[in-house]
């Protein structure tokens, strides 16, 4: 099937991880609505706790017990995202959530990692037209990522497993690791 004789709209064409244009009015006003969510949570201070966790309700597909997102914080969506209880991500945090990101319970983010899960086309012609997709995200329990780590579409990484600062994860990491570099490779396993 080309992407001119599908008839689903663009929100359900993204949902299924197919081509899709962004620029769609459904997709906007869901965009315009987690911005505006994302601009309070990111105006609000460190004492206004109850009020931040609020804004991550609304703003997430769901929020743990226990979980502390430091501002700012960064999503297309939100909704696309679910984050385990007891989780921490520190400043800077960039979640595109075009497909969904799942994170586990008890996962440390450094500073500045970006969780990316849209994708755009190698061919010129249909990246000109604006055409783009996603895959999703996993991220497994107790799984640390270090500052600046970038985590592309499609990629999970297996619980326990630690991935070194400014790294960049291209594939799924398995479980019980420590991974480091560009692109990210295991250097050695890790007692559970």
């Amino acid at each position: 099937m080309t992407t001119t004789d599908d008839t689903r709209s663009m929100r359900e064409r993204m949902l299924a991880g197919d081509l899709y244009l962004a620029d769609d009015p459904e997709l906007g006003e869901a965009n315009a609505r987690a911005l505006d969510l994302m601009d309070a949570f990111n105006a609000t201070t460190v004492r206004q706790g109850p009020l931040r966790r609020r804004l991550l309700s609304e703003l997430l597909g769901s929020v743990g017990e226990g979980t502390e997102i430091r501002p700012p914080f960064f999503v297309d969506y939100g909704t696309q995202i679910t984050v385990g209880a007891r989780c921490f991500a520190n400043f800077g945090l960039t979640a595109l959530d075009v497909a969904p990101i799942t994170i586990g319970d008890d996962v440390q983010i450094g500073p500045h990692v970006q969780l990316l899960t849209p994708t755009h086309p190698v061919e010129p012609e249909p990246r000109r037209a604006k055409w783009e997709a996603a895959r999703p995200i996993v991220i497994g329990d107790n799984v640390w990522l270090g500052g600046g780590v970038i985590v592309c579409p499609g990629v999970t990484i297996g619980e326990n497993t630690v991935v070194g600062a400014g790294s960049v994860v291209t594939r799924d990491l398995p479980a019980n690791v420590v991974a480091v570099g560009n692109p990210a490779r295991v250097v050695r396993t890790v007692t559970p």
